[in-house]
């Protein structure tokens, strides 16, 4: 096969828009680069000023080149009897076809094929399938990305890294590609085909190093041959070892690993304060600022003590990124430096492992929601079986649509045949259960803490020393696991997999599999199914119509421009309930009622079959719709929960988004105070519990934290130990901060017209001092996109591009890579970039800080929390809003200096901070940076200053 890859320039991208640049590489039958063709092409309209922006390409490039008819002539000859490759072939393609047509020759009736889906299929766990980041990742060389030559050589190298991961695939995997697109009559198909073909000629290996079982090709052997980190016959390597002797072997290796080692006042600390606590069964909180290397500084002592006294110690970190890091970074340093083996298993919710029974069933029947982009998933999994051990989709880059297919090849413990299973072996999730059973140290997140404690401790190993990083969101996931969340796509999802309509469904599935049983009951169980169909429908009807009644109840928000996330929040009061209430409760009964008939009708019909039959494939069904019928049976007793609104312990509240109206319903009950079980479950059960961050104290102290988690007894019982580590960076030299004391002032979420101006124009002025590379931090989505286009024109201009959260496509991950790819770019974002973004070194060289990050008052769980202290005659401002701003305050200060070089500026445009008695708080909880104030024209020339001393 001989293949033509393509790439256009264009003055942009509608059917109008003409061709400025043509670059062609040819590769022959033997995989070489034959020749790669150029040429501009003269357009005949102007070249938009973004597209030479983008491109680099300037109307001079253009004046002198050939029309598109001399630059066909050359062309066209090369595209003879080729198959036509492109990164997003589709465009090229358009291209192509309208040129040939203009020029008057015959259209491109060849196959074309497009890298982006071989990347997809063929490397299922790249980060990104942009050009330039596949370019670098492969580290393909790709100067000058954008024009058309570069462009298509280096997809030209990517697809031929991509012919050679397709000739490392084992035939069978291979067979499953090419029969996953075959009704397609698509050129996947026809490729994979070929290649099927080519495999067959070769001589089978012996050994290929991948397992062969049920007609799939994996990485993963048989978990029972997981065996424990040492063997238990040997003396105990740490048996006459103390834990400085420890640390000392590990520090020589260190020095060994990494030349550029050194030993930090803070960590030592760090470590001998754990160790302290794990000794004496105390409890620890320790505030451990960026730069300690925290991670290290309780892995270490983890590692000693589970392996000297053979306990398992456990780690929960509150987001899957820490988890990730932890098992990627760290753990891979620590099993070089630690000088005896030992194992640490990272072990996430059940929902994270893929089910491969689900998973055959649902290959085997092609039983595809929306075929064209679920076959794409299935191929990616199909691929990524011979890679993966672990199973988890946090290594699968799956896409949008990826999410829904996901959800239905999950592992779930409602549908699992657990022993029974003939993947059982290998199944993923009892992999990392048995990997969580014979290691030292077992890392999992708060999510799963909770789960765990829900499920009577049937998930997690037992341990008796836990260790939370990120300890300051235990009480917001502890709320959410301890109370209920509901949306309205939970139930809508539940139903349509049992039932869609009388062809989709597992119902569906189980009826016509009974019709074609010879089972002498068949005929009664397909009534009984049949039976159930109306009922099910009759639910669906009053959860929409329930759904809709408590949409209505939402008031109307004036100051929402429509759009917003998170447009609606509506409180519902136990005392005062809306009227028209029984309205309501009265619907709720009837789903209460309807499904209670389904799930008896169900269980039972389940059951008699169960027993009349002994068939694999319909065993896996009934496992599946039994498991649907208990979720079905959770979210009933949960909705009869939230609609009672009996609990005055509990703040009931709903949620929803203006354009999707009842669509987007979302349910709320969640405990007010959290404090007592927290204790209940770890404080007073647990031996030791450590909890780190490097935002746990307000104004140098621990109390609020003490108070929220409910560690006051284990403080008054000298059960407690607080510890406040040094930071190790020099924050007099690294960071000024600046405050422009005549800066306007602002009321709610909406800034007016004056405010929006001079905050415009001060960030593009410091914008300008910094060379962008700034991070501004907004508490609410409406202020950002006021201030997003008068921003982005300003600075243009001056070649700096402004990123934002929500106005710009992509996750925060994406957004943040794009701001560290371009050298002068000024990011704006809320919430979710207060904490958790590292954008070390030059990077990022200012922080502004729009407003002090107060939680809105009215907020259902912050209103209930404060009408609490009010009846206890406490101050909720003082006690409850000021504590919370003060640590979101910290941490999005933490973004700033991430290393010991980073020097950088940040700007608080909240004059609260100077005027109000609170403001102190805030600067006096800051890990001492130089602080000054100046009026607003003083303020760009001082951040010049600072930054360039020596001009």
């Amino acid at each position: 096969m001989k293949y033509a890859v393509l790439d256009f320039e264009t003055t942009g991208n509608q059917s109008s828009d003409e061709i400025i640049q043509v670059g062609l590489a040819i590769i022959e039958p033997d995989k070489t680069i034959s020749q790669v063709y150029r040429s501009f092409v003269k357009p005949g309209i102007p070249i938009p000023p973004f597209i030479t922006g983008l491109t680099g390409i300037t109307e001079d490039d253009v004046k002198d080149a050939p029309e598109l008819d001399e630059v066909m002539v050359e062309m066209v000859p090369l595209l003879n009897d080729v198959v036509l490759v492109g990164h997003n072939v589709a465009f090229d393609f358009n291209y192509l076809q309208s040129a040939l047509d203009k020029t008057g020759y015959l259209p491109f009736t060849g196959r074309i094929l497009d890298t982006m889906d071989f990347l997809k299929i063929l490397f299922p766990s790249l980060t990104s399938y942009q050009l330039g980041q596949v370019a670098a990742e492969f580290e393909v060389e790709h100067d000058r990305p954008h024009q058309a030559d570069s462009d298509a050589l280096a997809t030209a190298l990517i697809f031929l890294k991509c012919l050679e991961e397709c000739a490392q695939l084992p035939l069978l995997t291979l067979q499953r590609l090419s029969d996953l697109f075959a009704g397609e009559d698509s050129d996947l198909g026809w490729f994979f085909d070929a290649m099927v073909q080519e495999k067959e000629r070769e001589a089978m290996p012996s050994e290929d190093g991948f397992v062969y079982y049920r007609q799939f090709a994996l990485q993963a052997e048989d978990w029972l041959d997981i065996a424990a980190p040492r063997d238990s016959a040997d003396r105990n390597p740490l048996a006459d070892v103390s834990f400085e002797q420890f640390m000392e072997q590990v520090r020589e290796r260190l020095r060994e690993r990494l030349p550029q080692y050194e030993e930090r006042e803070a960590q030592n600390m760090m470590l001998n304060e754990v160790m302290r606590a794990f000794e004496e069964d105390k409890h620890l909180l320790v505030e451990a600022g960026t730069g300690t290397g925290k991670s290290l500084g309780y892995l270490l002592p983890a590692i000693y003590h589970s392996v000297k006294n053979d306990e398992k110690v456990m780690v929960s970190t509150h987001t899957i990124n820490l988890q990730e890091q932890l098992r990627e970074r760290d753990v891979p340093l620590l099993t070089e430096v630690v000088p005896f083996p030992f194992r640490a298993a990272v072990f996430k919710g059940r929902q994270h492992y893929l089910c491969l029974r689900k998973f055959e069933h649902k290959m085997n029947r092609k039983d595809f929601a929306t075929p064209k982009e679920e076959v794409m998933t299935a191929a990616q999994m199909v691929v990524w079986l011979t890679q993966t051990e672990s199973g988890d989709d946090e290594e699968l880059n799956l896409g949008n649509r990826g999410g829904d297919f996901w959800e239905t090849v999950a592992s779930e413990s409602e549908s699992c045949l657990g022993r029974s299973c003939p993947w059982f072996r290998k199944c993923f999730y009892h992999r990392a259960k048995h990997e969580a059973g014979v290691a030292d140290v077992v890392i999992t997140n708060h999510s799963k803490l909770f789960t765990d404690i829900q499920a009577g401790h049937q998930l997690l190993p037992g341990y008796e020393r836990l260790v939370i990083d990120e300890a300051h969101h235990l009480e917001d996931v502890a709320g959410k696991h301890l109370g209920i969340h509901m949306k309205y796509f939970t139930v809508v999802h539940t139903l349509t997999r049992l039932f869609k309509d009388s062809k989709t469904g597992q119902l569906a599935n189980l009826r016509s599999s009974l019709d074609a049983s010879s089972a002498e009951k068949s005929s009664e169980w397909c009534a009984v199914i049949d039976d159930i169909y109306p009922t099910l429908v009759d639910v669906k009807e009053s959860w929409d119509k329930l759904s809709e009644l408590l949409f209505s109840l939402m008031p109307d928000r004036s100051d929402a421009a429509p759009g917003d996330p998170g447009q609606f929040v509506y409180r519902l009061l136990p005392t005062r309930k809306p009227k028209d209430w029984e309205i309501l409760t009265a619907l709720e009964n009837q789903i209460y009622v309807g499904l209670g008939d389904v799930l008896r009708k169900g269980d039972r019909l389940l059951s008699e079959i169960r027993e009349e039959q002994d068939d694999y494939a319909a065993e896996s069904l009934l496992t599946d719709i039994s498991g649907l019928f208990k979720d079905l049976a959770g979210e009933r007793e949960s909705l009869r929960f939230f609609m009672k609104l009996e609990s005055e312990d509990t703040v009931y509240w709903m949620e929803a988004n203006g354009n999707y109206r009842s669509r987007s319903l979302q349910m709320y009950a969640v405990p007010i105070d959290v404090s007592a079980q927290l204790k209940e479950f770890f404080f007073d059960r647990k031996k030791s519990v450590v909890m780190t961050s490097a935002t746990l104290s307000v104004d140098k102290s621990f109390q609020y934290m003490i108070e929220q988690l409910g560690l006051t007894e284990a403080a008054e019982e000298d059960q407690l130990i607080t510890s406040m580590l040094p930071s190790p960076f020099n924050y007099r030299d690294q960071a000024l901060l600046v405050i422009p004391r005549d800066f306007p002032s602002v009321k709610g979420s909406v800034g007016d017209d004056h405010f929006i101006n001079t905050l415009v124009q001060s960030l593009a002025d410091s914008a300008v001092a910094t060379k962008g590379r700034m991070l501004v931090l907004f508490t609410s989505y409406r202020m950002l996109r006021q201030v997003y286009d008068p921003l982005k024109e300003l600075l243009s201009a001056q070649g700096i591009t402004v990123i934002g959260q929500g106005m710009d496509s992509g996750s925060r991950t994406k957004l943040t890579r794009r701001f560290q790819g371009q050298n002068a770019s000024v990011l704006l974002g809320t919430s979710s970039f207060w904490e958790g973004v590292d954008i070390p070194g030059e990077a990022l060289t200012s922080l502004a800080i729009v407003r002090l990050p107060f939680q809105p008052p009215n907020h259902p769980l912050v209103e209930a929390k404060s009408e609490r202290l009010q009846r206890e005659k406490k101050n909720p401002f003082m006690k409850l809003s000021v504590p919370q701003a003060v640590i979101r305050f910290k941490q999005g200060f933490g973004r700033l200096v991430r290393s010991s070089q980073d020097r950088g500026i940040v700007i608080v445009y909240d004059t609260r901070i100077l005027e109000s008695y609170y403001g102190k708080y805030f600067l006096y909880s800051l890990p001492g940076p130089k602080m000054e104030h100046m009026p607003m024209n003083q303020m760009v020339p001082r951040i010049s200053e600072w930054l360039n001393p020596e001009a």
